[in-house]
Formats: structure tokens, sequence, C-alpha cells
């Protein structure tokens, strides 16, 4: 009797063993499997839309057609993962409405951003020309003077667009003078120059309903805009992006990272509630051979 007792304690203390010095890399193996199985077969979870988000999406929606809506792509690669799938999701949008679009860049790389997303979303609306239904004016330096500068007239601050096509050769141009032809700024901003000067100017001094799209680190000094209604909306992060999508119901790339975040998430949980079994376990069982 005694022996098989102490042959079932030592069992168990193997198996508390090897549960406490499980590989980490099958760890890595269940994230790395997590994250790929929702993008290989996308799981569709339901996204919740908040009204920050809502409120950028009825404003487009109820946008006559063919109203203006100037995009400044006013980030890098480095948050091109959170950013580029709410610009495509606003310009699908846009074009899905008929509405005209102008691009603009505060940062440098904000040129190829901008390109990059027009280029993908045009293969989905084969009637939509460049020139006609959209422009890209690229890059110009200056920040807050280029903003300032808008209330003078596209003209002079972008003469060429990214094309280097003289902008009075631009059919969409010769309609939009300045800031005042244009109906909504939507700022995709990873910094400054970004959300918050297109708030205190071309909101604050100039009238223009503004919304923004942000990183999610970045959100939540913005809800101060939002509350004051000196900011229409907001997308933040990568879940706004995803919320964006729900209301085109169009997913795309952020539901997809949406699925595999929340999966994600809870493996990790999973592993946290394993690792307390466990260390219970192991003090549980030191307990019982400190009685002995």
């Amino acid at each position: 009797m005694t022996d098989n007792t102490e042959t079932k304690t030592g069992a168990k203390a193997n198996i508390i063993d090897i549960l406490k010095n499980v590989d980490r890399r099958y760890i890595f193996l269940f994230i790395l499997l997590a994250v790929i199985i929702p993008i290989l077969f996308p799981l569709n979870l339901p996204i919740g839309t908040s009204a920050p988000v809502r409120n950028i999406y009825d404003f487009v929606e109820d946008l006559p057609e063919g109203s203006v809506i100037l995009m400044s792509f006013d980030y890098s690669p480095s948050t091109e993962i959170e950013l580029d799938p709410a610009a495509e999701a606003l310009l699908r949008h846009a074009f899905r409405k008929k509405h005209k679009v102008i691009g603009i860049a505060l940062w440098p790389m904000g040129l190829s951003q901008a390109q990059r997303v027009f280029a993908k979303i045009e293969k989905e609306f084969p009637e939509v020309e460049q020139g006609k239904d959209y422009v890209n004016l690229g890059y110009k330096a200056g920040g807050s003077v280029i903003l300032m500068g808008l209330k003078e007239g596209f003209a002079k601050i972008f003469p060429t667009d990214d094309k280097d096509t003289p902008i009075a050769d631009l059919p969409l141009m010769n309609k939009v003078k300045d800031i005042s032809n244009v109906d909504l700024v939507v700022s995709l901003s990873a910094g400054v120059p970004g959300i918050k000067e297109y708030v205190a100017i071309v909101n604050t001094q100039f009238g223009k309903p503004v919304a923004g799209a942000c990183t999610a680190v970045s959100a939540p000094e913005m809800y101060t805009f939002l509350d004051s209604g000196q900011l229409l909306g907001l997308m933040g992060g990568l879940k706004g992006a995803a919320e964006y999508e729900q209301l085109l119901q169009k997913p795309g790339n952020a539901s997809l990272g949406m699925d595999a975040q929340s999966i994600v998430h809870i493996v990790i949980v999973l592993f946290i509630i394993f690792s307390n079994v466990v260390y219970f376990m192991d003090e549980h069982q030191k307990k019982q051979a400190a009685l002995k």
C-alpha cells in the first residue's frame, strides 16, 4: 500500500516537473499558430463599432455625391500596419460614394504610402480616373505653414502632382481651388505634424470638419479633441480601421489583424492560467512533502 502511494506521488511529482520545464519554444509555436491560422482561415469575429468611428462613416455616407475629401498621409512605413488599413477603408468608402479625393502628405514617406494605397484601391474601381476623380499632390515640407497656405490655394503649394503633372492640367484641381472647396479633411497621423495641427488650423481657423486616424498608442490623447467637438471622428489603431471595415461590410487587413490579435490574447490568457495552475500544484506538492 505504501509503495503504491509513493509510486503515485512520485509520478505526480514527475508530471509537475515536466510541466514546470516546458520548452519555451512550444509557447512561441502556439503564438505563431495563433497568428497564422486566423489569417489563412478568417474567423470574422464580431467587432463592435464605436461612436468616433461611426461618426466618420456617417459623415462620408451622408455627403452629396461628388463631395471633396482631403486625405493627408502623415505617417511612414513603421506605422503602416495600423494606418494603411484605415486609409484603404476610407478611400474605398469615398470611391463607392463617388466622392472626389485629394491626397497630400506632411511627412516625406507619406508620398509613397499614398501612392500605394491609391494604386491598391483604384483596382477595385476601374471607373475611377486619376486627375479627374482623385489626385495625389505629394509631399511638401512645412507642417503648419503648409496648412495655413491651403487658404491661399492648392496651386501655390502644390504646383504639380506626384507624377509632375501641372496642377492646371488636373480637372479635379480646376474645381478645387483652396481649402474652402473641401468638404472633409482626414489626417492619417502617426505623430507631428498630424491631427493636432489639422485641428488647430483647418478646423479651428478655417472651420472645416476634421477627422483622424492614428496609432493605438496615440488615440487616448485625441479624445480631448473629440470631446471638444474639434475632431469629427477618430479611427484609433487597427481596431478603429477594423470597425470601419465592418461598417463597409468589406473585411480587410484590419479585420484579419483583429482576428489574429484576439486569438493571440486568448492563447496568452490560457498560458497564464496554465502557469498558475502548475505553480499551485507545485506548492501543494512541496507542502505535502514537508509534512512527511
